[in-house]
């Protein structure tokens, strides 16, 4: 029985990596593209240096931009699945890398209950559930090889640990703090050592500056003397709220505030009994040092580029920061084990964790299942209206409901559509969504056909009602508008409202135009892609005629 009991630990944690990818794959299985992802479909899609190095948001971003390249030539632009399937292989390699460091420092249990707790990161929700953000996480991935390469304390070791973090620059900036902590590693080598060493950190490192100086300076920058003088409290935050969120104690996936105040209050307790734990064993392992150094550049570099949408509680920054925190505890209290009942208190700890931390992920998937909604909604609109559409129609926050979706302009997007397929609803999905979707496909298709109107007062003719029916009023609530051209003729009196709609039912959200009584308005609906006709719907107490 002593075997098993030994190797439960790593039992346990293959069981949680099955279980988080079946947990990932689950919340993510509907997904489109999403937000930034579309900077890649549209704007990289060519394989020249110019698509490969420009940075993304400052970051350097080399191997997603190929690995988005080799998708979209394997397997089209139909389905987001590939990519969807690569987040969760490179979370859980992440989570099995992160749980043989730590392990290495405080044994198999609180190395297996701290994996558990970063597999089940609620606060991380962005980058546990968004395929774009696999930048990130490629650079933690490599990093952590990195330093354990590094650990092996000989030539293979260094090679290694050079390569993978050159691979961690080339996923995003992430790298630079991991080029921090190698510099920190190598510096402590014995002083015959040391200099034979430089190259696992200098080689990456110029191949950084030389792209920085190609591509990445002309990234935007929003460093600052006012960012630099905050960094401190900036950092003090980012600590606290990491910690916070370790612990559960985030509520929301987008308001940080319940892990910035008690997550001050549990670093505060957890700084108390390290200090303690320090005085009554005195000495840090040397391997704390690159870790720590690695985690005030991150939090530094963040502090340095911060701006609003960038604070010390945005869910994108929790991965990383949790983790780092994870390692630093991990380098102070190395060489403590614990016992059974350890075990117990700490599996009930974890327990006690996921469930707030798996509802607030959820409430994550929920955000992104509404931003695919618009993402398949819009996309079809602009593929509806392909005959007449501008090619510079963008979707702006406020034509596509949601501020994602900006980097979709019209004609490359159809470009794009006609090459790899396209992720858009077809015809049948868009009846059968939600009624939000069909009311957002309405507004859409009104802004890209485009809908328009031509409103002249004094010109209502009673005579003139040849091929005329009357809407409004004691007449229908409704009428079929041709595509072409379709008049409405609105009798003196009180004024009325046009509005029309297609997909959405029960409502007209398309507002066509607000007309006095005695007016004739000229509306024009150009041909397109879809069957569906376009209704008309007039509010006016003494009704009007429509006239085809």
């Amino acid at each position: 029985m002593a075997r098993p009991l030994r190797n439960a630990p790593v039992i346990l944690l293959a069981a949680t990596l099955v279980t988080a990818a079946v947990m990932i794959l689950a919340l993510t299985w509907d997904y489109t593209f999403l937000q930034d992802t579309w900077s890649f479909l549209i704007n990289r899609r060519e394989f020249d240096a110019d698509a490969i190095l420009q940075p993304h948001n400052e970051h350097i971003v080399v191997i997603p931009v190929l690995i988005q390249q080799l998708f979209l030539h394997l397997f089209g632009m139909d389905t987001a699945k590939p990519e969807i399937f690569l987040l969760t292989l490179s979370l859980l390699a992440t989570a099995v890398l992160l749980f043989v460091y730590l392990s290495r420092r405080v044994g198999q249990w609180l190395a297996l209950f701290a994996t558990i707790l970063i597999l089940c990161l609620g606060p991380a929700w962005e980058l546990l559930l968004w395929p774009f953000e696999v930048s990130l996480i490629g650079s933690m991935l490599f990093g952590l090889a990195m330093l354990l390469a590094l650990e092996r304390e000989d030539r293979v070791g260094d090679v290694l640990a050079c390569l993978f973090l050159a691979v961690s620059f080339g996923f995003s900036s992430l790298g630079i703090p991991f080029a921090v902590a190698a510099f920190v590693a190598v510096m402590q080598s014995p002083r015959e050592r040391r200099w034979g060493r430089v190259y696992v950190f200098l080689v990456p490192l110029v191949l950084y500056a030389l792209w920085y100086l190609g591509w990445g300076s002309e990234a935007e920058s929003h460093l600052s003397a006012r960012n630099v003088l905050a960094s401190p409290r900036f950092v003090a935050e980012a600590m606290a709220v990491g910690v916070g969120n370790l612990f559960g104690l985030g509520t929301n996936p987008i308001d940080g505030m319940a892990e910035k105040i008690w997550g001050a209050v549990l670093l505060t307790l957890l700084v108390i009994a390290l200090v303690w734990q320090k005085l009554r064993k005195p000495g840090i392992d040397p391997r704390f040092w690159p870790v720590a150094a690695a985690a005030a550049a991150n939090w530094f570099l963040l502090a340095f580029n911060q701006m609003p949408g960038r604070d010390a509680v945005s869910s994108r920054y929790q991965y990383a920061s949790c983790i780092f925190l994870l390692m630093l505890a991990a380098n102070l209290l190395s060489g403590e084990r614990i016992g059974r009942r350890g075990v117990l208190v700490g599996a009930v700890v974890t327990a006690l964790v996921i469930g707030p931390n798996v509802v607030v992920l959820e409430n994550g998937s929920d955000f992104f299942d509404r931003q695919t909604v618009f993402t398949r909604t819009d996309t079809r609109a602009i593929e509806i209206a392909r005959r007449t559409v501008d090619p510079d129609f963008q979707l702006t926050p406020e034509v596509a409901g949601a501020p994602a979706l900006i980097d979709i302009v019209a004609g490359k997007y159809l470009e794009a559509v006609d090459e790899y397929g396209s992720p858009a609803y077809s015809l049948a999905e868009l009846e059968a969504a939600s009624p939000e979707a069909r009311r957002q496909a309405d507004l859409v298709l009104a802004a890209a056909l485009p809908l328009s109107a031509r409103v002249r007062s004094g010109v209502y003719d009673p005579t003139a009602a040849e091929n005329c029916g009357l809407i409004g009023g004691a007449g229908m609530e409704e009428v079929e508008a041709d595509p072409g051209s379709t008049r409405v003729e609105v009798p003196p009196g009180s004024g009325a409202t046009i509005s029309m709609r297609r997909f959405a039912s029960g409502e007209y959200p398309v507002s066509v135009a607000t007309v006095a009584g005695g007016s004739t308005t000229t509306l024009r609906v150009p041909r397109d892609e879809a069957p569906q006709p376009w209704y008309l719907h007039v509010e006016a107490p003494q009704g009007a005629r429509v006239c085809r």
